[in-house]
């Protein structure tokens, strides 16, 4: 086994799968809701511990099928540098069917459709995008480091370029004053995007996150509670009219309520099973089974 510098962090999809640090924390680190990598230096991991590591974990899993490029802002190495990574992983793991990472809009607003194809031609599948919102004024005030159009054109780079995409979205990041704005402005986005799978999760603070976030907003920002966060989910989906077919999920370990369906198929169901669960509170995960 390997040792990985903690904390590590996945999507809930990839908790089978190996993982391969190629990099140490996050090149942007700035966004004012995320504590996931405050406590590490951004850092490049040389080629050579890169190797050592897929070795290790080829010798113990050989037959392993999907890996997972870790930690937050993989997409920030050099495209050749990654594509060293990625024929690597196809020597070591002969049964190798999937490759992903995040990426942040920073990395698809840099990465040429060059690069990107590049990258998905040696072996890069699928990355996971933070949206967060599709509000330009909330995306100021949560330090997320783009605008909306830029997300779009981003995303739209990488899906010509051929990779999947999974997008989040976080429930209650307006708190109960701005969420409708946040709500209509987030499904405009993902109806101008051809991205493949969408997942919500809801805003959880923590540390000096749970201080200083609410600072960013100037005295305005009063935290969503469970029902206010369904009523957002409901927003959102009877709102995402995408030509091409999302599937969408909100298994994150934050949301008090589990769904699951294909978007707009199942759009009508979801919202029932929300009808439900606003009536009903006993079907939501209690707040001590949830976190990130």
């Amino acid at each position: 086994m390997i040792n990985y510098n903690m904390p590590l962090y996945r999507p809930p999809s990839e908790a089978s799968n190996i993982i391969i640090q190629v990099t140490y924390g996050c090149s942007f680190n700035a966004c004012t809701f995320c504590s996931m990598y405050r406590t590490k230096k951004y850092t490049r991991r040389e080629l050579s511990e890169v190797f050592l590591d897929i070795d290790k974990m080829a010798l113990s899993n050989p037959s392993a099928n999907r890996v997972f490029l870790a930690d937050g802002d993989a997409l920030e190495l050099p495209t050749n540098h990654l594509i060293e990574i990625l024929e690597y992983l196809k020597k070591s793991f002969k049964k190798l069917r999937r490759v992903s990472s995040y990426a942040s809009p920073i990395n698809l607003h840099v990465k040429t459709l060059e690069e990107l194809s590049l990258l998905k031609e040696h072996g890069l599948t699928l990355i996971y995008y933070g949206i967060e919102t599709g509000d330009k004024k909330l995306l100021k005030h949560v330090v997320k480091g783009s605008t909306p159009a830029k997300m779009i054109e981003g995303l739209n780079k990488a899906s010509d370029a051929g990779l999947k995409i999974s997008a989040t979205v976080i429930l209650g990041l307006a708190g109960k004053n701005g969420w409708q704005s946040h709500i209509d402005e987030t499904a405009k986005l993902v109806n101008q995007t051809q991205i493949n799978y969408l997942s919500t999760l809801q805003l959880g603070l923590h540390g000096e996150e749970k201080e200083n976030f609410p600072k960013k907003f100037h005295g305005t920002f009063v935290l969503q509670d469970d029902m206010g966060m369904l009523k957002e989910q409901m927003s959102l989906i009877e709102q995402i009219n995408n030509a091409k077919p999302i599937i969408f999920r909100s298994n994150h370990a934050s949301n008090a309520l589990a769904l699951s369906g294909n978007l707009p198929r199942d759009k009508n169901r979801l919202i029932e099973e929300l009808n439900e669960a606003c009536e009903n509170e006993s079907l939501l995960k209690p707040s001590w089974l949830r976190g990130f």
